[in-house]
């Protein structure tokens, strides 16, 4: 038996171990997520207040669904795409009307013991989001909706959304998923609850990835800063819906935000293209097609 280290002898290098077992090629090692360290930005570089948030809820729909927890994470950073410091977190339970789905508690965590009483304060969550120059979320059609019901700040602040306005297969990742990114980002953290994804994705956001080079955070607020234009094909002919499915189209059923018809966001450079082939091949006539330009203040949003 080997005699137990004395009190003040160095323990194992755990970083030159991992190291080790990833220069043999034999493994790949995964890393706890580790708070990002604050620094200093350059003097050059104008500061502004990002929010991260994520919403864990009921269920899907913004319309009978209920937040159960609330989480936002302040972050600065600069329009150089660099994040230089993470703030303290605002997290919140609540209590919903009715008792919580077995599957949401076992995707969450989340039971009814744990929220019953809680509550979240619309007038502090406002407060907390009103200096943030940017909002973000990892999926943020699904938490501008439900959040934008329970606070009107979130109305009057622009969107990004960490999943879809990042190129992440150009990166090298398989999947666009928040666990999929930090696993092949090479870390892993207490997943699906609201801080913790929070910190994960604001991490993916800090990183430069192997793709580009550029860290998430910059490819971001590119796209953000980039207006799209939606494209409504209404009173499509019914047997022509596979092709506009097949070309990227969507359909609006509940007629949220417009028509009830199929339509499609495309950039600046693609408009004129992709309304040449509504009259050509969907309508075969000269019509008027209803565009609406779309910017961060509104995408993602239920009102569109």
């Amino acid at each position: 038996m080997s005699a137990p280290l004395p009190d003040n002898a160095a323990g194992p290098d755990l970083e030159e171990m991992a190291a080790l077992l990833e220069r043999s090629g034999a493994y790949r090692v995964q890393r706890k997520l580790a708070p990002l360290v604050t620094r200093k930005a350059p003097a050059d570089v104008q500061l502004r207040t990002g929010l991260f948030v994520d919403t864990e809820t009921t269920g899907l729909d913004v319309g009978r669904d209920e937040i159960i927890e609330l989480a936002m994470v302040p972050f600065a950073y600069g329009i150089d795409g660099e994040i230089y410091a993470v703030g303290a977190p605002f997290e919140a339970l609540r209590q919903p009307s009715k008792p919580i789905p077995r599957e949401i508690t076992a995707i969450t965590g989340i039971t009814d013991a744990m929220v019953e009483g809680q509550s979240i304060d619309p007038c502090a969550v406002a407060a907390f989001a009103e200096p943030a120059a940017l909002v973000i979320a990892h999926n943020a059609a699904f938490d501008r909706c439900f959040l934008e019901r329970f606070s009107e700040v979130f109305i009057t602040k622009p969107w990004a959304c960490s999943m879809s306005e990042i190129d992440w297969a150009a990166e090298g990742y398989e999947g666009s998923k928040l666990g999929y990114l930090a696993a092949g980002a090479g870390f892993f953290y207490d997943r699906h609850r609201a801080t913790h994804d929070c910190h994960a994705a604001i991490a993916l956001l800090a990183k430069r990835h192997p793709g580009t080079g550029r860290t998430g955070l910059e490819q971001l607020l590119e796209r953000a800063r980039t207006p799209s234009w939606r494209i409504w094909a209404e009173n499509s002919p019914f047997d022509l819906k596979d092709v506009l499915k097949a070309r990227g189209y969507r359909w609006n059923g509940e007629g949220i935000g417009g028509p009830r018809a199929w339509y499609i966001d495309v950039s600046a450079d693609q408009k004129d293209a992709e309304l040449a082939f509504l009259k050509r091949e969907i309508y075969q006539v000269e019509i008027e097609i209803l565009v609406r330009r779309i910017d961060a203040y509104d995408r993602f949003s239920a009102r569109v």
